[in-house]
């Protein structure tokens, strides 16, 4: 098998996130699915075959043409190229409808990632019990964080208090923040942020879809 050696130390963004879309899509595969081409697997992705087989040549010898992938093995070493081999432990901060829904959300575990604490103001939502994890006042966070020893914070807290939020993450130790504010967060150097705006999104399919629409009225 390749090792960590073989790949290289940095990895460009879009790859990364390539790479993850291959891990998600193996893992939902049957448990008796043991191979698969480069061509079926591009196809049902969405990407080009060539491109996969480029990708997966940076893993360190995958990405022949002709030859079938071991799925497991595949899994495998994807997994060790996104870092998910030792497990990251996950805090969120928002326990309202957006929050909960991710806190329900059991496909974490799969790519060894463990929400530990959940965190809200709302007298009203402390000590709710979201997949046995109780929601705790935002005054124990920090000390929450330190203890144990929690490196990634998700945010669902509205604009308002998204900044302020994300600064008290990153003040406890946070190293990597998951924001689905509408608002993106600004992080200083050493802290990586991935900005999750839901309406942005929803307004590239929306514009997508009526395009789509206006290309069909125009072909008639």
């Amino acid at each position: 098998m390749p090792t960590r050696s073989t790949v290289p130390q940095r990895i460009p963004p879009f790859t990364v996130l390539r790479f993850a879309r291959y891990l998600n899509f193996l893992c939902n595969l049957p448990e008796d699915r043991t191979e698969i081409s480069s061509a079926e697997m591009a196809r049902i992705i969405g990407i080009k075959a060539t491109q996969l087989r480029q990708d997966f040549f940076t893993l360190g010898g995958f990405g022949r043409q002709g030859r079938k992938y071991d799925t497991r093995v595949l899994q495998e070493r994807l997994r060790d190229v996104l870092y998910l081999q030792e497990g990251q432990h996950m805090v969120l901060v928002g326990a309202g409808n957006l929050g909960q829904a991710l806190a329900n959300y059991q496909d974490f575990e799969r790519f060894n990632l463990y929400l530990r604490g959940i965190f809200d103001t709302n007298p009203k939502l402390i000590g709710l019990r979201l997949r046995g994890i109780e929601v705790m006042a935002m005054e124990k966070m920090s000390t929450f964080i330190a203890e144990q020893s929690i490196e990634l914070g998700i945010i669902c807290v509205p604009h308002q208090v998204a900044q302020q939020v994300c600064d008290i993450l990153v003040e406890a130790g946070i190293k990597g923040i998951w924001n689905f504010s509408p608002e993106n967060v600004i992080v200083p150097d050493g802290v990586v942020v991935q900005n999750e705006n839901l309406s942005v999104g929803i307004m590239n399919l929306s514009h997508q879809l009526n395009s789509l629409a206006r290309d069909r009225s125009e072909s008639r």
